[in-house]
């Protein structure tokens, strides 16, 4: 894979574009290829943005989210615009499966294939790229691609708010350890250039339903166990819960971090049964490998201390095969 910077004499001339990101976008995942999609805007581009899957309401305000094409509700319209394209920039991920049923759409696809993304062990399918795992997200690294291409009088507003969203959603609110000073002089750049932040917060984090706040509730009440001899805690969520609540894509975004919040507590996994698969998100603190533990359990990965991963299994039979997961790594979880 080539140095992201080498695609500067390709955006010289008008190309037909495509911009991707994994299933189920978060906010770095819909920040970092919106941004992108103002940048090439603006560089006289024809670009499209292509969402694997539906995704969550509070990311819709975002600038440029309604053109956004929705794979499994417009799968016609998504076909139609991978036709003939020139690039297909991949954000936010780094193996073609992670876009879901669009993906053999993709591998079909004869055109440079550009990769931006901080997870780890990227497949090698891509010709120019970028793939930084101490970057704090992929929004980041589209700032700094910008300002690799000698384009940054092109970050406009939107550029800011949606390089914005990606930051603080994926550092956590700044807590995270990526959160590096490099990351703190970018938000401060974005802020002169117009950024209103705390906008973004409450779009962001004060944009739900009360239905939502309940379910928190009930799941931390109902949902919780703590092992304290493993410093592991686990919320398991059956389907059930999600119908009753009347869920929507992105209701149980960072409810697994509650649980670091938990005195001594070093991991935590967020188990959800989605009826067609069981889900599961970790987090751990210190030096606990989350991404390791993800692969090696439940065919997933990530970072090191925020991975995912999947289980055909049903949810009482993957909750026991964690179980003994963390009692095999009793000794790295002390």
């Amino acid at each position: 894979m080539k140095p992201i910077e080498e695609i500067k004499p390709l955006l010289e001339s008008p190309k037909k574009v495509v911009i991707t990101m994994h299933q189920k976008p978060d906010a770095d995942a819909m920040g970092s290829s919106l941004a992108m999609y103002h940048y090439l805007l603006q560089k006289g581009h024809q670009v499209t943005v292509i969402s694997p899957t539906n995704f969550p309401d509070f990311l819709k305000w975002m600038p440029g989210a309604e053109t956004v094409i929705d794979y499994e509700s417009s799968m016609d319209r998504a076909i139609q615009a991978l036709e003939g394209i020139d690039l297909l920039f991949c954000l936010d991920f780094n193996a073609l499966y992670r876009t879901k049923n669009l993906a053999p759409h993709l591998e079909k696809l004869n055109c440079i294939k550009i990769l931006v993304d901080h997870h780890l062990e990227p497949q090698p399918s891509f010709d120019y790229g970028v793939s930084d795992t101490k970057a704090s997200s992929t929004a980041q690294l589209v700032y700094e691609t910008i300002y690799k291409l000698g384009d940054e009088q092109y970050i406009n507003l939107e550029i800011a708010q949606c390089i914005y969203a990606g930051t603080v959603t994926d550092t956590g609110s700044f807590r995270f350890a990526s959160t590096s000073a490099a990351v703190h002089r970018m938000v401060a750049d974005l802020m002169d250039r117009g950024l209103k932040h705390e906008v973004i917060h409450q779009a962001i984090y004060d944009n739900f339903l009360e239905n939502r706040l309940r379910f928190l509730g009930h799941s931390l009440l109902n949902r919780m166990e703590v092992f304290y001899e493993y410093n592991t805690a686990m919320l398991a969520i059956p389907y059930s819960d999600l119908k009753r609540f009347d869920l929507q894509t992105g209701d149980t975004e960072g409810l697994v971090n509650f649980l670091l919040s938990i005195q001594g507590i070093k991991m935590a996994a967020l188990i959800i049964d989605r009826n067609s698969e069981v889900k599961l998100s970790f987090r751990s603190k210190g030096d606990f490998d989350v991404n390791t533990f993800a692969r090696r359990y439940f065919d997933g990965g990530g970072h090191f201390n925020a991975s995912g991963g999947r289980s055909i299994d049903p949810l009482e039979k993957t909750v026991d095969r964690f179980i003994k997961a963390v009692e095999e790594n009793e000794d790295l979880l002390q």
